[in-house]
């Protein structure tokens, strides 16, 4: 069973809430506390202790440095990050680098970082990919994020919240977000740019079978909500997954040129694409061309349509389906080596298909019509 973790952002996100709700979830502790030396931080450490809010108890993560500030260059940040090996991280502090320089009106190489240039920055954004690698989630998918309004000061002076550099971040990603009574700020830069790293999926709890809970609360007691984080972590075999419908009609558009267009899109990530005869404005004969492809591969899916045909506009619609988890094997027949896909409903093998492109091969190669190979793939895969 594929296993997905959910993260609930009740009071917001950052970092360190981030941190201690994977850590209550289940995360090895150890792995936290070794983060400060890989990067290089030897005089930094984490503590963890536990504490409440509004009545729920929760982990709450601390990092400390010996001034318990700092100011680095984006190229010193990345520097140091490049010690944890870990391409989620760089990425977090890339985002964050795109959009300070966004904010800024200068290039990311020139982003010189000040409240966010300190070591438990480095600390949260490292800790927590290293965190999410050791629960081993298949796929992590995130809450609408609250935003309260109020203003925050900072190096730059009095800014508005949400921060600037939260927005930018919350835009390139198509994160959803919800409106929140009180004045202060519930997503950090730092928050914001992890969930948008580590997020394949935005929206309402999907249907998990719940294995583990963990609750990470922020420094704050806030009156106006629990300021936490929940990590949900369970199982989501045959379980619904968000999908994106991308459709445009065409009336204009050569048919020779449709399957370049198809090619492009399932180079963009797409899961599926297809054309249905229509009839166009003035009679005209047409056709829709569709695409199916995940939340985080619409906008690329929806260029490569775009793009590759005379659209000028292209429909999205969010939907859900149900999903058999897959897998793939291998079966050796006399002729040669066919796969086999495999769709399973709770472990339970309920689907077989053959590989038809290697069938096909395989059949050439024998001198077989390719219905002998698929017949002999599928019996090969159904007793084994």
């Amino acid at each position: 069973m594929s296993r997905t973790l959910y993260l609930d952002c009740v009071g917001g996100v950052a970092g360190d809430m981030l941190l201690a709700a994977l850590l209550d979830a289940g995360a090895a502790a150890d792995v936290l506390h070794a983060v400060p030396e890989r990067l290089g931080l030897r005089d930094v450490r984490v503590e963890v202790e536990r504490v409440e809010r509004h009545g729920v108890a929760a982990l709450h993560v601390e990092v400390l440095t010996p001034d318990g500030s700092g100011s680095r260059s984006y190229r010193e940040l990345r520097a140091l990050a490049e010690r944890a090996e870990s391409g989620r991280a760089l990425e977090a502090l890339d985002r964050l680098a795109r959009a300070e320089g966004r904010v800024h009106g200068v290039a990311p190489e020139e982003v010189h970082f000040h409240e966010l240039g300190a070591a438990d920055t480095l600390v949260d954004i490292c800790g927590v990919v290293a965190l999410v690698d050791d629960l081993g989630p298949a796929g992590v998918a995130c809450s609408p994020l609250p935003l309260a309004r109020g203003l925050v000061r900072s190096a730059h002076g009095l800014l508005p919240l949400p921060a600037p550099a939260v927005l930018e971040l919350l835009r390139e990603a198509r994160a959803p977000v919800a409106g929140a009574e009180g004045e202060a700020e519930l997503v950090t830069p730092t928050g914001a740019a992890l969930v948008a790293t580590l997020a394949d999926e935005w929206g309402p709890l999907p249907p998990l079978v719940l294995e583990a809970v963990g609750n990470g609360a922020g420094t704050r007691d806030s009156p106006d909500r629990p300021n936490l984080v929940r990590a949900l972590l369970g199982s989501r075999a045959g379980a619904r997954q968000t999908v994106s419908l991308l459709e445009t009609n065409l009336d204009d558009f050569s048919p020779e040129l449709v399957p370049d267009a198809a090619e492009r899109c399932f180079a963009a990530g797409a899961l599926d694409v297809w054309t249905v005869p229509a009839q166009m404005k003035k009679g005209r004969p047409g056709f829709v061309l569709a695409a199916l492809a995940r939340p985080e591969h619409e906008r690329a899916v929806a260029e490569a349509v775009l793009t590759e045909s005379s659209a000028l506009g292209v429909r999205v619609t969010r939907l859900d389906r149900y999903e058999l988890e897959r897998e793939e094997r291998v079966v050796e027949l006399s002729q040669g080596s066919v796969r086999v896909k495999l769709g399973l409903l709770d472990g339970r093998v309920v689907n077989v298909a053959p590989e038809h492109d290697d069938c096909a091969r395989v059949a050439r190669a024998a001198g077989v019509p390719v219905k002998e190979v698929w017949a002999a793939a599928l019996a090969a895969a159904r007793s084994s």
